[in-house]
């Protein structure tokens, strides 16, 4: 007999039971167990967890709370939680704690925690899902939309592919549909005989896993990083090297590639004394965190469980290369191994080595792609990027730290950003992945990334004339009036006919 239960969405501004808080453990039951009675105490873990259960129970629910997941698997050190006063809050609500009290927070729309994926969902995609053949319909979409996403997949290698546009079709869900799509249209499902509700349940549990409430690290950005990476397989030097193997190590990296982003950066982190940099021992913490929980999510799923332990190993290992590799503060690193190469032309891509460091630097394009997108794209893009920068100043200020560079809205502007970024970050990049894959598609992401440069200066040198010529307006009109004022003091004072004084008021 299957039972399933009904389980309530609990709103943010609701208290969070003192058990959850206090321990954030892993409470695991077995069928005999109560779901609703007190916990053994002998059962909770110092794990950051969620409620699992025993993998022989068939009828056992699973249960999404808090953004909390399982870290039982092997490999996995416990998450201890940080003493710093300032990090006892969960990071997706911690934005939304910067208002000015709780009359603001009562006029805004209600919070609600994102929908738990609950052993309900399971079995209504079972039901959608099982012996459904490759051509997967999309289901989640409504019926209005999904004609129209379906024409934008059929252009999904363009350039220009609109991911906004498309996260709208697909109802919030781009991510997971897109890289569906694009592991069925490789024949990697079929290739390497993954479970399709397996898949489809770790696309799912990927995307909640992405803090919707950051600007710009949510599951968008991971889309648009997974549609590019997908315009890079494409090309003609690589689309002829690369294994099955490699291109699912490939789109996975870039699906995952900011798994659980905190919207805050690693010196965040470190000075704030978080539990993660403690744990990462201050190195790579973000992308160590990513990687680790798309490892986690993965093993969750079983979905490579019906390969070889080894090999499932290996395919872990990668996928952590591949995200690391992704880690802002190794730019130089990477970049100088690839000039090399380039300058020494001994990149050999039968090596399989050598095609592993290319999906490296393939991903690191990739995942900063947005300055070499069309205007309207990249400027969106930009905005976003910017907010988030400026919502840790934000954050920063009011606990009294010292605000990171780039991060205070007060000193620094989007258009001044990005012409640094583009600058020093983005154009040394790609113009070495243009000497490696001379294309069109490289020649356009260089044309793109010049024309947005120029119209990010363009932007800046009209608003600086337009702020000094209203202040030189100000201070002329402000010296004329006093000019005025002095004249008209000089004639009231030697006699003059009050004809002129009304006349002196109307001009000031």
């Amino acid at each position: 007999m299957e039972v399933c239960y009904q389980l309530p969405v609990l709103p943010l501004d609701r208290p969070v039971p003192k058990h959850v808080l206090s321990r954030r453990g892993a409470i695991s039951f077995s069928s005999s167990s109560s779901l609703f009675g007190a916990p053994d105490p002998r059962q909770l873990s110092q794990r950051r967890g969620a409620i699992s259960y025993d993998s022989s129970d068939q009828t056992a629910l699973y249960i999404r709370m808090l953004d909390v997941r399982v870290r039982s698997q092997v490999g996995f050190e416990p998450e201890r939680r940080s003493s710093h006063p300032y990090l006892c809050i969960d990071f997706r609500t911690l934005h939304t704690r910067l208002g000015c009290g709780s009359a603001s927070a009562a006029s805004g729309p209600e919070r609600r925690v994102h929908r738990l994926l609950s052993f309900q969902r399971y079995l209504h995609s079972s039901r959608l899902l099982r012996g459904v053949p490759q051509q997967i319909p999309l289901h989640i979409l409504d019926e209005d939309y999904t004609g129209q996403a379906r024409c934008m997949l059929e252009k999904v290698g363009n350039w220009n592919f609109d991911i906004f546009r498309f996260d709208r079709l697909t109802n919030g869900n781009s991510l997971i549909t897109l890289t569906f799509h694009l592991l069925n249209q490789y024949g990697l499902v079929e290739l390497f005989q993954l479970d399709m509700v397996k898949l489809w349940r770790f696309l799912v549990m990927v995307q909640e896993d992405y803090h919707s409430d950051n600007p710009y690290h949510n599951a968008v950005h991971a889309a648009d990083v997974t549609q590019a990476m997908y315009c890079y397989l494409r090309e003609p030097m690589l689309a002829k090297s690369l294994t099955s193997y490699d291109i699912l190590l490939g789109l996975l990296a870039a699906a995952t590639h900011d798994l659980g982003h905190p919207g805050v950066n690693q010196p965040f982190l470190i000075k704030t004394d978080h539990y993660l940099a403690t744990l990462y021992r201050n190195t790579s913490v973000l992308e160590n965190h990513h990687w680790k929980s798309a490892v986690g999510l993965l093993r969750e799923t079983g979905l490579f469980s019906h390969l070889p332990a080894e090999d499932s190993l290996n395919m872990e290992r990668e996928l952590g290369s591949l995200i690391l590799a992704t880690d802002i503060s190794r730019q130089n690193e990477y970049l100088s191994r690839f000039r090399m190469h380039l300058d020494q032309d001994n990149l050999c891509l039968s090596n399989a080595s050598h095609r592993h460091f290319i999906l490296q630097m393939a991903l690191k394009c990739a995942d900063i792609c947005n300055p070499c997108r069309p205007w309207e794209q990249s400027k969106q893009w930009s905005e976003k990027v910017t907010e988030e920068f400026f919502q840790q100043g934000d954050i920063e200020k009011k606990h009294k730290l010292e605000v990171s560079p780039l991060c205070d809205r007060e000193m620094n502007t989007v258009g001044n950003i990005q012409i640094g970024f583009m600058t020093y970050v983005a154009e040394p990049l790609f113009a070495e992945w243009a000497r490696f894959s001379d294309t069109r598609l490289s020649q356009t992401m260089l044309g793109h990334m010049g024309l947005n440069k120029a119209s990010w200066g363009g932007l800046q040198q009209e608003q600086t004339p337009v702020s000094e010529e209203a202040e030189a307006s100000i201070a002329s009109a402000g010296d004329a009036a006093a000019a005025r004022r002095d004249a008209n003091t000089a004639t009231v004072a030697g006699g003059t006919s009050s004809k002129e004084i009304p006349q002196g008021s109307r001009e000031s």
